[in-house]
């Protein structure tokens, strides 16, 4: 499992970036994958990633 803080959230289209050294790019997350409360710029979190056709992507996603 990979660990991150939330870099950017958009409420308003429910998606966001998770910010990690265990990838090159920023990790693409959608609040459908997740539930729950939104998640907060900042806020860590610890997911797996999977590759997807636009780049990683979290999944399995919980709060920490």
């Amino acid at each position: 499992m990979a660990t991150g803080k939330v870099d950017f959230f958009n409420d308003t289209g429910g998606y966001g970036f998770i910010e990690t050294d265990d990838a090159d790019d920023d990790v693409f997350f959608h609040m459908e994958d997740v539930g729950g409360p939104d998640l907060e710029e900042g806020q860590e979190v610890e997911f797996e990633i999977e590759e997807s056709e636009k780049g990683p992507r979290a999944a399995n996603l919980t709060r920490l």
